[in-house]
């Protein structure tokens, strides 16, 4: 008589490597509340330092000691907070996907060359439309705004088909690393030639954009900002099943039932809505992609993308608005560039990540 065949129980070093998952899904509660305080901290230190009653005064609409105090938080620095945290959300959940995707602990839209596209898709319209100022979206209307974070979606879009259609013939991770590299010189390039044809006034305005700023959008560009972001990171919600099938491979997502054209072209339009509209308005801020999915996964000990996407919004929020903090310089007037805080901080944090934990490619090579 045969013996029934049970599923061998994981070994007891396995049941203890990862936390239960209330537990994880507990940590959640703690990144909320930092997010709360490093919100609350960008609205009150500055090159101006306000008292956080102040500011909760302000934000209520009650009386403050100096007008000028709700001013400055009102109309500089609660845009600029509000601006960092969607960004953080954005690009970090944009990076999670594509690493999960491409099964590469590197990739994000900036090393994956959309970011370069979408850059791209800005030059084309501020050194080909007439937009000048001095800084690169101010004042130009809602209709403008739109414009811009449509040809930045449109450029991150084309060169997502692209390294998608490099993918489909390439599986070396290497070989779609160096596809996005050379799409980005390429980009490059195109940007190049237009900015020797420009005059100088939008010369300048374009190279200020690509130092990364959030201090420039104003209550009128949130308006596009906030409903894009929303829209991604819904999109992205909807598709953490996929991504979660996806860890384990293509030929594993189809045989669980998971549509692969819908979910590359779900992933595709996700990141490029996110991807595009950040780089539009705040210029391609690098290292946010890459560095926050790989804290979220050491933070959170799970791959689980009902968790991560979730977890990297937050995490993103928090280390967006604290680089933004950074570059303010506080108590000074100077304001460092953007992409130099968030590199000084997120390269060192890679390494780390990298060299602390040996299995890190674990993940992407089961």
């Amino acid at each position: 008589m045969t013996q029934p065949v049970t599923a061998p129980s994981p070994p007891p070093t396995a049941a203890r490597s990862n936390p239960p998952i209330n537990r994880r899904w507990g940590l959640l509660m703690p990144l909320v509340v930092a997010l709360a305080l490093a919100f609350i901290a960008s609205l009150a230190i500055g090159s101006v330092n306000i008292p956080p009653d102040q500011v909760a005064a302000a934000l209520l609409g009650r009386e403050v000691e100096r007008p000028v105090w709700a001013q400055i938080v009102l109309n500089l620095r609660l845009p600029k907070a509000t601006t960092a945290a969607l960004a953080g959300a954005a690009l970090s959940v944009s990076g999670l996907m594509l690493q999960t995707f491409f099964r590469n602990p590197l990739a994000d839209p900036f090393i994956l060359g959309i970011s370069s596209g979408a850059s791209l898709g800005v030059a084309l319209v501020v050194l080909t439309a007439g937009v000048a100022g001095n800084t690169l979206v101010a004042g130009i209307g809602l209709t403008g705004d739109f414009a811009l974070a449509a040809a930045a979606a449109a450029g991150s879009a084309i060169a997502l088909l692209l390294i998608l259609a490099i993918a489909r013939r390439m599986y070396s991770n290497t070989v779609l690393l160096i596809v996005g590299l050379m799409f980005g010189y390429f980009a490059t390039a195109i940007v190049t030639i237009l900015l020797y044809f420009a005059v100088p006034e939008r010369i300048q305005a374009y190279l200020n954009w690509t130092f990364g700023s959030f201090g420039s959008v104003t209550w009128g560009q949130l308006r596009v900002i906030a409903p894009a972001v929303a829209i991604g990171l819904l999109l992205a919600l909807l598709l953490a099943k996929s991504l979660n099938a996806l860890l384990l491979g293509e030929v594993y997502a189809r045989s669980m039932g998971v549509n692969l054209r819908r979910a590359r072209t779900g992933i595709m339009i996700s990141t490029a809505v996110l991807a595009g509209t950040i780089t539009a308005f705040c210029g391609p801020i690098a290292f946010l992609g890459v560095a926050v999915p790989h804290l979220c996964r050491s933070l959170f000990r799970t791959s689980d993308h009902r968790l991560l996407i979730p977890g990297a919004v937050v995490v993103g929020a928090i280390l967006s608005l604290l680089t933004a903090l950074i570059a303010e310089v506080p108590g000074s007037s100077a304001v460092l560039p953007l992409n130099a805080v968030t590199a000084l901080i997120g390269a060192p944090v890679v390494v780390w990540i990298i060299l602390s934990r040996s299995q890190v490619q674990k993940s992407f090579d089961t």
